[in-house]
């Protein structure tokens, strides 16, 4: 049934836009007809909005790798440098869930550790949607940001990294089988701002493949039960994520996320001292807006990196903003 909504949905735009399209055309004429400029420029503005639909609908049909279609656990992760990455950290986290709003997904919140002071040390979120993971795949990596740090009383400019990590939600056709053997179990208290239940109980769940060091906490839940149950499901996407990787020749700024979370990983910079300026390392797009971006407008960047993955073009040098 989701396979037959999503084809559904992707005819339906294609036939939306070839109605848009001859509208806009027959507008156009009768406006030259008639001489009328208004018109015509009206139908103009509207075919140029038109065109960047096009533009997302052929990327989405570029989507068609073997997890695409699936739901996605985004973790993120703070770097080396205290408050201030711990901070950064959580603008990052709530840069996706803006995002994700935006797109109409669904954000469930599964793990979270606060930071001493401020921000972040990491969390994981799993996003539902229609190609949720193709879309966001092309953010895994290192995150810098440059700016005045509001924890600093000097007032000097600090940078800050932070890494994001995706990976897909296996759904029930797809096999992925773990010796239980090879796994550690550990419980704990859920972190947080505490309560009658979450603090005094220990109902966080920790896994560790030990073949691979993969690991993942859920605490979404006051139930140990159902911590362990979506922890296992997430251990399982991470293995099936590094399989899909093995498979597929990945581009090296995929594999930041697996480096130091620090200089000459990053993938993408923001700087918002002593200029404003988003740019992104490995395809050149870049912008001067870095609020919009940090409030989830990153369809621009998503757009160019799935571009190149699939037409083969190359960004040539990029040199990273100061």
């Amino acid at each position: 049934m989701q396979e037959r909504t999503s084809l559904e949905s992707q005819l339906s735009g294609i036939g939306k836009i070839e109605r848009e399209l001859e509208d806009q055309i027959g507008m156009i004429e009768l406006g030259e007809s008639e001489k009328d400029e208004g018109v015509v420029t009206e139908a103009e503005n509207a075919l140029k909005a038109l065109k960047k639909d096009v533009a997302r609908q052929e990327l989405e049909a570029l989507l068609s790798g073997e997890a695409d279609k699936f739901n996605t656990y985004l973790e993120v992760h703070a770097g080396a440098g205290g408050t201030e990455s711990q901070d950064w950290a959580s603008m990052l986290l709530r840069m996706y869930t803006r995002w994700a709003e935006k797109h109409g997904f669904k954000v469930e919140y599964l793990e979270e550790t606060q930071g001493e002071e401020a921000g972040i040390k990491s969390a994981t979120i799993q996003i539902s949607g229609h190609n949720a993971y193709g879309w966001l795949k092309t953010e895994a990596g290192v995150h810098r940001l440059v700016r005045i740090s509001p924890f600093d009383s000097n007032a000097r400019r600090h940078t800050s990294f932070s890494s994001v990590a995706i990976f897909p939600v296996v759904d029930n056709t797809i096999k992925i089988d773990i010796n239980e053997s090879d796994v550690r179990v550990d419980t704990m208290r859920s972190g947080g701002a505490g309560g009658q239940h979450v603090n005094k109980t220990e109902s966080a769940v920790r896994l560790t493949h030990i073949p691979t060091g993969v690991a993942v906490v859920c605490q979404a839940g006051r139930s140990q039960h159902k911590n362990k149950a979506q922890a296992w499901d997430m251990l399982r996407a991470r293995l099936y994520e590094i399989e899909l990787k093995k498979r597929e020749e990945k581009a090296a700024a995929d594999q930041a996320a697996k480096t130091d979370i620090g200089w000459g990983h990053q993938i993408r910079s923001y700087v918002l001292q002593p200029y404003q300026m988003v740019k992104d390392l490995r395809t050149g797009v870049q912008t001067s807006d870095t609020a919009g971006v940090l409030d989830g407008d990153l369809d621009e960047f998503m757009a160019a990196t799935l571009a190149q993955k699939a037409f083969g073009t190359s960004p040539g040098a990029v040199e990273d903003v100061d």
